[in-house]
């Protein structure tokens, strides 16, 4: 009975997207969406570098053409298990990305942010990794010519003074030793233009643990290679959580060796910043006493961060210690001002 109200629901749907396009457009979308799945497999699964550059070649020129349908933002592309696309809460865009792997110690990713227009024509911006070529990925406001990439596969929203910000989750394979978890934070300037990063974190400057000191637009968790660091929206916490780690050897200074031990921390929001908690619960969680999420990849290597995500609103059940009830007075925030041009090299498509 349950699988027959799914499918019912799911038909629902399907049939509530197909009314936005015309008869020839959904169809086309469709077979553009099965060229891409078989793109988007074979730029994970191919056995040499250059097969994979050349399907995600094609993958991204199929995409761009599917994406000028009009009212193409609709379009869910459900069957792309390879390419994350998660949509704003308020639905007013929505963020692609992916990754070309060339070997295991080169990961590039690659994404766009679709705009919800109200005519249904396309309002695209394409976001070119640069985190291959600077030194300080934490440093500066960035945009979509020289972000930071990964991707993306949680998105959270907050508004500061009537003006929305969106706090997004992202994962990236970094290199052979050691992977990454990003937070930044996403908004568009008064031309409407996508900006990443901004003076939204609340972190003591002698915590090394978690990023602390200087100058910090976003915020990363960098761990061991498949040590399966989790990092999650708590809906009913409000509150980003993240596996605490340590180094196991001692090597402080090595971030591929750091790994969890069982203890949490996170970030709270409050007077318009994410704020360091330094421990979420109140007692250290022995072995097998911590959520045990479905794994970071399948079995076929592909990330699989959406479910880790949707596995963390049934975590934390347990009693929790938590800082900062006290009024959080209306804040008003600094210029977001980017810093002088970067001479980074930049990718492009």
């Amino acid at each position: 009975m349950r699988g027959f109200v799914i499918g019912i629901i799911l038909l629902t749907t399907i049939a509530a997207n197909a009314q936005k396009f015309a008869p020839k457009d959904y169809s086309k979308l469709q077979r553009q969406e099965d060229s891409m799945k078989v793109y988007g497999e074979k730029m994970i699964n191919e056995r040499t570098a250059l097969q994979r550059f050349l399907a995600d070649s094609s993958f991204t020129k199929t995409l761009v053409r599917a994406l000028k349908t009009p009212n193409s933002f609709h379009y869910p592309f459900d069957s792309l298990l390879t390419v994350s696309h998660i949509y704003a809460p308020d639905s007013s865009f929505r963020i692609i990305t992916w990754q070309f792997t060339r070997d295991e110690d080169y990961y590039w990713q690659r994404g766009a942010i679709q705009m919800r227009t109200a005519d249904g024509s396309l309002k695209l911006f394409p976001l070119h990794d640069v985190s291959n070529f600077t030194s300080a990925p934490q440093d500066s406001i960035r945009t979509g010519k020289n972000w930071i990439g990964c991707i993306y596969y949680g998105i959270v929203m907050k508004t500061i003074n009537e003006r929305k910000f969106f706090t997004l989750l992202g994962f990236d394979d970094n290199n052979m030793r050691s992977s990454k978890k990003w937070i930044e934070v996403l908004y568009f300037d008064e031309m409407g233009n996508p900006q990443f990063g901004g003076p939204f974190f609340s972190i003591p400057s002698g915590n090394i643990r978690v990023g602390g000191g200087g100058r910090q637009a976003r915020f990363v968790l960098e761990y061991k290679k498949d040590g399966k660091a989790r990092m999650n929206y708590d809906k009913e916490l409000d509150m980003i959580m993240f596996d605490h780690l340590v180094s196991e050897d001692g090597k402080t200074d090595k971030p591929y060796t750091y790994v969890p031990d069982g203890d949490y921390q996170g970030f709270k929001w409050l007077g318009g910043k994410w704020v360091q908690v330094d421990k979420v619960f109140n007692q250290k969680l022995e072995d097998g006493q911590a959520p045990m999420p479905k794994p970071v990849k399948d079995i076929d290597g592909k990330s699989n961060e959406q479910m880790l995500m949707q596995q963390s609103e049934k975590n934390s059940k347990r009693p929790k210690e938590l800082p900062g009830n006290a009024p959080v007075k209306k804040q008003v925030l600094p210029p977001l001002t980017k810093p002088p041009p970067s001479k980074e090299k930049e990718e492009s498509y």
